[in-house]
């Protein structure tokens, strides 16, 4: 199966996003034209490292490049400042150079992480994107963002930093627990209900399979979805506007990971998966959408295995929810901005949405209901 590739078009910083099987074994000869020296570092964790990195680096060597590596914790709280000095402390290690060309290899944790390291390094060195989780191909590896989290919320620290390229191999999902996957899938079913409804009634048809590991269906999401993000973030790279969209479920998603103390209790995706449920509900709430369409959003999480609800032994609190999302990143003027939508395909941001229906909401949900 040949690989596609999506344009991420910014002007003299426009990159490639490649998509298909096999790509990692290519990686050196992909690489190479974007390289102004011979030295590249990679940055992975210590679940993906067993699994890909010797391959990774042989691809390199084969190419005339000479790889070195250091490798970091896997897991969310590896998004933080102590790690963040950490992993920037085993680059300078390294007697990194401007020329020096920064991999992340790994999911959108090792993404985030070492693209803001590579945006403060020596005042910002290349780097390169290479995704292993279906959740890095189809969103966080795409459009710069880069970031770490610290207690007053996700990603509140972190720099655009647009990578040089982005090598989204799909035959590297095979290796993901299915947990995961479905995390990720989350991110793919938002593209849908933002403004692409047939992509949404696609994946009501396809998305098994593409859970279940079907090459076919599995490149056609991530592309779709990668060709949804590269058009945002071409009209809007520093989420000015539009962008926000994008943020679909996850000022919602970002509560419940703080509440949750970004642990494994509550994984990205499942927290992106429940916040959509909220923000269609919130919609019809405020008779902006029909609740038909949020049941349908629920149907569809329930029979491939996704969170929709707040079942489960934690008891939420709503105001403290609430305080979460105070602290979200989109907050203008000490008002929040929420990710609404006009039924399945019509996604739009809103400023005014009533503390009491949001309250209403929460406490419904939180009851189970």
């Amino acid at each position: 199966m040949s690989s596609e590739i999506v344009t991420v078009d910014l002007g003299d910083r426009t990159y490639p996003i490649h998509i298909g099987p096999g790509l990692l074994d290519r990686a050196g000869e992909l690489i190479l034209p974007v390289m102004s020296g011979n030295r590249v570092l990679i940055v992975t964790d210590d679940q993906v490292a067993p699994l890909y990195l010797e391959r990774l680096e042989r691809s390199l060597a084969a190419a005339g490049a000479m790889p070195m590596h250091t490798v970091m914790p896997a897991g969310e709280k590896t998004k933080d400042f102590p790690h963040l000095e950490a992993l920037l402390d085993a680059m300078l290690s390294t007697r990194v150079e401007r020329g020096t060309l920064i991999v992340a290899l790994g999911g959108g944790v090792i993404g985030d992480l070492t693209g803001f390291a590579a945006s403060i390094l020596l005042r910002g060195v290349d780097f390169v994107q290479i995704p292993t989780t279906l959740l890095a191909q189809v969103d966080s590896s795409v459009g710069g963002k880069t970031g770490i989290n610290t207690r007053h919320g996700k990603n509140l620290i972190g720099a655009f930093h647009q990578p040089r390229l982005v090598l989204a191999d799909t035959a590297l999902l095979d290796s993901l627990p299915r947990r995961q996957v479905l995390a990720g899938y989350a991110e793919v079913l938002k593209y849908g209900i933002i403004d692409d409804p047939d992509f949404f009634s696609w994946l009501e048809t396809n998305g098994s399979a593409l859970i279940d590991g079907d090459p076919d269906a599995r490149r056609h999401a991530v592309a779709t979805s990668c060709r949804a993000k590269a058009r945002i973030v071409a009209a809007d790279e520093r989420e000015g506007g539009v962008r926000a969209l994008l943020n679909l479920g996850h000022t919602f998603g970002h509560a419940l990971e703080a509440e949750t103390g970004f642990s494994d209790e509550l994984l990205h995706g499942e927290g992106v998966a429940i916040g959509m449920v909220m923000a269609l509900r919130l919609s019809a709430m405020l008779g902006l959408s029909p609740a038909a369409d949020a049941e349908r959003l629920v149907r569809h999480l329930d029979a491939i295995g996704l969170p929709s609800g707040l079942a489960g032994p934690r008891l939420w609190d709503v105001a403290r929810l609430i305080g979460h999302m105070r602290g979200d990143k989109k907050v203008k003027d000490g008002a929040m901005t929420f990710v609404l939508a006009r039924g399945i395909g019509g996604g739009f941001l809103s400023r005014d949405v009533p503390e009491e229906s949001l309250t209403a909401l929460l406490a419904e949900m939180a009851a189970g209901r």
